[in-house]
């Protein structure tokens, strides 16, 4: 299932669009039930995960933001 939505995060709003399933797999993140997972913080790309990170966290917003999308999705 896909679930889109924004994270207001210190006063920026990051989108997000996650690919997530009912059971855990070898390729989620942390072996969970995220396998694809894409946001953005103001138009630019700041996490990217497909089945494998291409682009990874490098700053404590985005850190948090992908913190509260592994509680809720993964």
């Amino acid at each position: 299932m896909w679930s889109e939505g924004t994270i207001l995060i210190r006063g920026k709003v990051y989108r997000y669009s996650v690919k997530h399933y009912e059971l855990s797999s070898d390729y989620g993140i942390n072996r969970g039930r995220i396998s694809k997972l894409f946001v953005t913080r103001e138009d630019m790309v700041v996490l990217n995960y497909d089945r494998g990170w291409d682009t990874v966290a490098e700053d404590e917003g985005t850190e948090l933001c992908l913190a509260i999308l592994v509680k809720k999705y993964n």
